[in-house]
């Protein structure tokens, strides 16, 4: 993607929703719905004389991150107070932290058209979410059930080139996320979140242009062509004379422009100060030790132990392992039927258009790993084809039957017995002698009008290898 003679400067702010069962500095749920206002606590509601108090479950989630991006872990870390007023926020401040985060200093490796990007992380730090403001005209809701929710707040470095960079940026933060288990990372309900930070300057210009964020993308595509528009628009406010304004705006998809919301803050407009109501996080490294070792394998680890282990292609590798129920799934049915590869195909190609099409998770679908593993030992034992193991795999689907009792009910074992498959094909041979006599005489494309005559006659039961050699060995005159 080639801008001219521009550069664009990308960073991304990616909020998570930490998945513990209470908020971050009280005890009622952290659960998304709910009725209006229903997890809520004086805490929460900014109550006079409430007091904080940590979560240690978030800390240790935000633990967890920080190591698996490669970050440095502090054992002395502050909260602070970012002031600022909005009915959502019923303190009047965000509970966050500031110069003294948990995690800073890490790094994400990404890869964009194959090739490997470093993405460097700033800090991620933990904060409390506000609540949700809906506005209906001339007044406003307030549902304060958000408000105090774990947040995870992960801010890269300017690092990213393209909007292509920023978007597989974002997925491959989810999917670490989501292997760790301590977000859901669903964009379309908020539990991750999107901040973009553009900015433009000439090529070979060190200097950094005039920064615009972006905010509260929900979808991947979405951040590539917000960031993509909003490049744009930079580029041509500059070469028609005017001034960037550092502000934050808004993407509209339904016409892909972003529109300004309000002139971006700065630090000291918060007027950040320590906390008095919570003490400084501090723990012992042995804890960090402990968690580090409960760290489960991530994505790119485990497709490259699929590329070893099981000497499946990159490619099978890259897509098995996106969803960590998806790798697990696989490796399940790699093991129960011993060949990785038939394994691969079918996940990759049967069982993920299943998926798509019915929107189910692939916990609740109904082929159990041992199921796919006894469809596949089938093929390969020769009771069925690979085309009758696609009607076979459909009934499974439908009634989670085991592939046998289907493959009994409906009577589609395969027929691999010579001499009846000589047989039939002698008589369809014998019926289409002028079809014979063009084929000798070189039109070889009628051969596949023979396998299809002797698939018809034994209603798709013959074995497709059989099938081929016999009608080989007939055609020539044999």
């Amino acid at each position: 993607m080639s801008y001219g003679d521009w550069e664009p400067v990308i960073g991304l702010e990616i909020h998570a929703q930490l998945l513990t069962e209470s908020k971050m500095f009280s005890s009622e749920p952290a659960a998304f719905g709910g009725a209006d206002n229903e997890y809520t606590s004086p805490v929460s509601l900014g109550m006079p004389g409430a007091l904080p108090s940590l979560n240690e479950k978030g800390v240790e989630f935000s633990i967890r991150v920080g190591l698996a991006l490669n970050c440095e872990i502090s054992n002395h870390s502050i909260f602070a107070r970012k002031n600022y007023f909005y009915p959502d926020l019923p303190k009047g401040y965000q509970i966050s932290q500031f110069d003294q985060p948990l995690c800073a200093k890490g790094y994400l490796d990404i890869y964009v058209d194959g090739k490997p990007r470093r993405i460097g992380i700033t800090r991620a730090h933990m904060e409390e979410d506000a609540g949700k403001s809906t506005h209906h005209g001339e007044y406003s809701l307030i549902n304060l059930n958000r408000a105090g929710v774990p947040l995870l707040e992960i801010v890269s470095e300017p690092d990213i080139e393209t909007p292509q960079e920023a978007g597989e940026y974002a997925r491959t933060m989810r999917n670490i996320l989501k292997y760790l288990g301590v977000c859901d990372g669903n964009l379309e309900e908020g539990s991750m979140r999107c901040d973009c930070n553009v900015s433009v300057r000439k090529i070979g210009e060190k200097k950094f242009g005039t920064k615009v964020e972006i905010k509260n993308v929900n979808s991947f595509r979405f951040v590539e062509k917000a960031i993509d528009f909003e490049i744009q628009r930079q580029i041509s406010c500059i070469e028609s004379g005017e001034r960037i304004l550092q502000e934050t705006r808004l993407y509209d998809s339904t016409k892909n422009r972003t529109y300004a919301m309000r002139s971006k803050e700065e630090a000291h407009d918060y007027r950040y100060f320590p906390d008095p109501d919570l003490l400084p996080v501090v723990f012992e490294r042995t804890w960090i030790d402990k968690i580090r070792a409960g760290l489960p394998e991530l994505p790119r680890e485990k497709a490259a132990r699929f590329q070893t282990q099981y000497s499946l292609p990159e490619y099978d590798a890259n897509v098995l392992t996106q969803e960590r129920e998806v790798a697990e799934y696989f490796e399940a049915v790699a093991k129960a039927c011993g060949n990785p590869k038939a394994a691969s195909n079918w996940v990759m190609v049967e069982l993920m258009r299943e998926l798509k099409e019915s929107d189910k998770s692939i916990e609740a679908q109904p082929i159990k790993p041992a199921q796919l593993a006894a469809l596949i030992k089938l093929i390969e034992d020769g009771t069925i084809s690979g085309k009758m193991a696609k009607t076979v795999f459909a009934e499974m689907w439908a009634s989670g039957s085991n592939p046998a009792d289907v493959v009994k009910a409906k009577g589609l074992v395969q027929i691999t017995d010579t001499v009846a498959i000589e047989k039939i094909i002698g008589e369809i041979i014998g019926a289409n002698a002028a079809q014979v006599v063009e084929y000798r005489a070189g039109k070889e494309k009628l051969f596949g009008f023979f396998v299809g005559q002797a698939m018809k006659a034994t209603k798709g039961q013959a074995s497709p290898d059989l099938v081929n050699k016999i009608l080989k060995d007939k055609l020539k005159g044999g």
